[in-house]
């Protein structure tokens, strides 16, 4: 087998991001659609892991050199999609409290490492999402949209002095200045009610279009977000919106944080074409090779995890039966 066939194939390399990114060739991936490992959330029981530092300074300092390496194997005109939360500064209060039920915590960590860390008071919220956009802007990426998840079943929390948290970010980033981005698949229906507001600034009795002012030069604006120009007909779809209401699906394997295959496919739509190759270099359950595979995209994983590998493999395996 040629190197560029191994390239094509679809399979799941057991490394941790950083060492198995460096041994791959440059300019080869389409798009990269991936969640790393959150800061200070789970320990995954596994050497070299991420989301286990010491500061959240060296763990966004390790994410932006992964990240570096991604941009050297996407194509000029690839993109990165990265599903991020965020994280608070532990209270220091429950170190010696022990869940019954889940005697290694709830995370498969007895007590968290967010506790005393400086700069950070206790129960701050880290700004983790940000810090790390801001600092892969700087590293050299085109930062194009923060794109707000938002989940109507988010995990409950036992929280009294603040709302609970019901989204994630998808931060859209791109190696170079023009990228494809796939307009067309990306439409969404027009709302009812912006189907109304283009009635009555169509109307005969608009002033404002009567008097060709710059408010019919946006309406005209407005219509080519659309996809179309305004004609006799209303225009009957809108580009999509940076919030996206997808619900968290359930996954009976051992992985703790599973985002769901929804999410995965408008990724792909609209950073992908088709025969193209998706990366993922924390695989973990191998939800974007699942959905990669069943829309006709390549895809390789990277996953430090031996059990991990084996749980992906046997998923997208099934998928496909």
């Amino acid at each position: 087998m040629t190197e560029g066939e191994k390239i094509r194939s679809n399979y799941i390399i057991n490394l941790d991001a950083l060492s198995a990114l460096k041994e791959l060739p440059d300019e080869i991936f389409d798009c990269c659609i991936t969640s790393p490992p959150y800061y200070g959330l789970r320990d995954y029981k596994t050497k070299g892991q991420i989301g286990r530092e010491e500061s959240p300074e060296e763990y966004l300092n390790k994410l932006v050199e992964v990240f570096r390496q991604v941009r050297r194997v996407l194509k000029k005109e690839g993109s990165l999609w990265i599903v991020i939360g965020d994280s608070y500064a532990g209270t220091g209060s429950k170190k010696e409290y022990k869940d019954p039920k889940n005697v290694e915590g709830r995370a498969g960590q007895k007590k968290s490492i967010t506790e005393n860390l400086k700069d950070y008071k206790s129960k701050d919220l880290m700004g983790i999402p940000w810090q790390l956009a801001l600092k892969l802007r700087a590293d050299g990426w085109y930062l194009r949209s923060d794109i707000i998840w938002h989940k109507e079943n988010a995990m409950p929390e036992s929280c009294k002095d603040r709302p609970s948290r019901s989204y994630e970010h998808i931060f859209l980033l791109s190696k170079s200045k023009k990228y494809f981005y796939n307009f067309e698949a990306m439409k969404e229906p027009i709302k009812e009610i912006s189907k109304k507001r283009y009635m009555r600034a169509r109307g005969k009795d608009n002033k404002y279009l009567k008097e060709n002012t710059g408010a019919k030069r946006q309406s005209i604006n407005e219509a080519r977000e659309y996809g179309e120009y305004i004609g006799d007909n209303v225009p009957q779809f809108r580009n999509k919106r940076d919030i996206w209401t997808i619900n968290t699906s359930a996954f009976k394997g051992k992985h703790y944080a599973v985002f769901p295959p929804k999410l995965v496919e408008i990724c792909i739509q609209a950073g992908c074409p088709k025969g193209g190759i998706v990366l993922d270099p924390f695989m973990g359950s191998g939800t974007v090779g699942m959905v990669a595979t069943l829309m006709d995209r390549d895809y390789i994983g990277i996953e430090i995890n031996k059990d991990y590998c084996q749980i992906a493999k046997e998923r997208i395996e099934n998928s496909m039966k």
